[in-house]
């Protein structure tokens, strides 16, 4: 109970989550974009690189199908449906009424393709929910490609077929700030499990919420956030 607890608290973290995740505030930002938008996901959906499908309750998918890279890894770790070879999606054209693909995009090392299997997939006036970071470290090395503004990220999507709908800035005051000093922290304690924990439940989780305070009673700067969280509408093939 203790261990499905604290994998909970990685993707869903509550109060307990600011002394346990080195992640809080990006993940309970994260979280709370998808729950607000996740309505909009409905019908037979298509989780792309799905993971462990933390997200899949706050959508009202009829069918959820989660694809993840072929892997050894993968195969053990992840909750996919379906494996593919990282290339064409292994599915008919128009199948799905919706795509989700959360922190994937910038793993992405052919975009173009990407997205144009994204709308191939999806059927007309289907809906796409992707997020992707515009502030964050290099991750998943050496599979991290790249980061979109919020102008770069509708730029592609208009190019290949979509239109934006919503686009929200997830975490866009003085927590960025905090987060990217936790995230130094973890990088430079995670190889000593003992020594991250004992961090993040002290230095981590005070500049949580002293950053949680001052992003009370400050201004907010949408020139500055961690993710994109954008909902788009697919508006002809491509």
């Amino acid at each position: 109970m203790l261990k499905q607890r604290l994998e909970q608290e990685q993707f869903e973290p509550s109060f307990l989550g600011i002394f346990v995740n080195p992640f809080y505030i990006a993940r309970k930002g994260l979280l709370q974009s998808i729950r607000s938008l996740g309505k909009n996901i409905t019908g037979k959906t298509l989780d792309v690189g799905c993971g462990t499908k933390p997200y899949e309750k706050y959508f009202r998918s009829s069918e959820y199908i989660g694809l993840e890279i072929e892997t050894t890894l993968n195969r053990e770790r992840k909750k996919a449906d379906v494996f593919y070879d990282g290339g064409i999606f292994p599915f008919k054209k128009a199948e799905f009424d919706s795509v989700v693909t959360n922190q994937v995009f910038e793993h992405v090392f052919n975009p173009s393709d990407f997205l144009n299997e994204v709308n191939r997939v999806l059927k007309k006036d289907g809906v796409l929910l992707l997020t992707v970071p515009f502030v964050w470290d290099e991750h998943e090395q050496p599979y991290d490609f790249a980061r979109y503004s919020s102008f770069g990220i509708k730029h592609v999507l208009e190019q290949h077929g979509f239109t934006v709908q919503h686009h929200l800035r997830s975490v866009n005051d003085m927590r960025v700030i905090a987060q990217l000093i936790n995230g130094y922290l973890y990088k430079k304690t995670v190889h000593n499990k003992l020594l991250r924990q004992f961090v993040t439940m002290t230095i981590m989780s005070l500049i949580t919420i002293i950053a949680s305070l001052f992003a009370m009673i400050l201004p907010a700067n949408d020139d500055l956030y961690l993710d994109n969280i954008v909902l788009a509408r697919k508006v002809k093939n491509v």
